[in-house]
């Protein structure tokens, strides 16, 4: 009797399945490494989904709807950078994390920044170009605080509606500084 041949072989060997499977594996690891490969994405709401949820808040594009981490800094121009850099400190009860007089005084206020810049041609009453409201808890004791340390008053202490408080002074520099009371607002939250 004639010995059975074995059947025709199918397939690839295992040895070279391995190996194909390494090779994709560390092509991948590179491309994370290089920063080619959005890993968020995996952990994250797809585009489409982020396109839904930024269409309902009004949202066009959803690429701009991440794009804007929140407001950082608050500049304001000072004639007398030592003088500023003083009276923003009994302000706010706090020295700055970063201070070039020549260039720049910068305060960290409650996780936002305030910056002061030499401008000695600054005007001592500059229009407002809109305002930058800092939050408080108490507005009135903010706003009396802020008139007891040498600020005038633009506007009082006035409710715009939903428990929302908000008042403007001067500073001694010119500039005009918001506090706000938003009992709706709160620090990295968003919706």
């Amino acid at each position: 009797m004639a010995p059975i041949a074995d059947p025709p072989k199918r397939g690839v060997k295992l040895k070279h399945v391995s190996t194909f499977t390494m090779l994709v594996a560390l092509l991948c690891l590179f491309a994370y490494l290089a920063g080619r490969v959005d890993v968020s994405a995996a952990t994250s709401v797809s585009n489409g989904e982020r396109a839904v949820q930024g269409a309902s808040k009004g949202i066009v594009d959803s690429k701009e709807a991440g794009m804007f981490l929140g407001l950082r800094t608050v500049k304001y121009d000072v004639q007398d950078v030592a003088k500023a850099k003083e009276w923003y400190g009994k302000v706010f009860g706090v020295q700055p994390y970063f201070d070039e007089p020549a260039y720049y005084v910068g305060y960290n206020i409650g996780g936002y920044e305030l910056g002061l810049t030499p401008a000695p041609k600054a005007s001592a009453k500059r229009d407002a170009a809109g305002v930058a409201y800092w939050g408080v808890d108490d507005i009135k004791a903010a706003y009396q605080r802020l008139l007891d340390l040498g600020a005038t008053s633009v506007s009082d202490v006035q409710d715009v509606g939903g428990g929302i408080l908000v008042a403007e002074v001067r500073d001694p520099f010119g500039n005009v500084l918001g506090i706000i009371y938003n009992p709706h607002f709160k620090v990295g939250e968003t919706k």
